[in-house]
């Protein structure tokens, strides 16, 4: 992994952002030799983050959904259970 300091990437954000585009590989930077934050790619970002949430989302709404079927009293409708997840 790539180490840069505060200052640097203050100095030379676009280099910084370049090698980062160009390689891929994740930027540590420091501050006063301690590691503070980590720059990633967007890309990353979305794989590790954004995705992993909405599939985490995904699977609770699946959930409950196949919990409803189970738990709906007879003449419920199914935009009523809809209705009762999304709230």
């Amino acid at each position: 992994m790539k180490k840069t300091n505060a200052l640097q990437l203050r100095q030379s954000m676009g280099k910084v952002m370049k090698d980062l585009l160009k390689t891929g590989e994740p930027i540590l930077i420091e501050k006063g030799r301690t590691p503070v934050a980590v720059l990633i790619t967007l890309e990353d970002y979305q794989k590790r983050f954004v995705d992993k949430d909405a599939d985490v989302r995904r699977k609770e709404i699946v959930e409950k959904i196949l919990a409803s079927r189970l738990e709906a009293p007879p003449g419920q409708k199914s935009i009523d259970v809809i209705r009762d997840i999304r709230s």
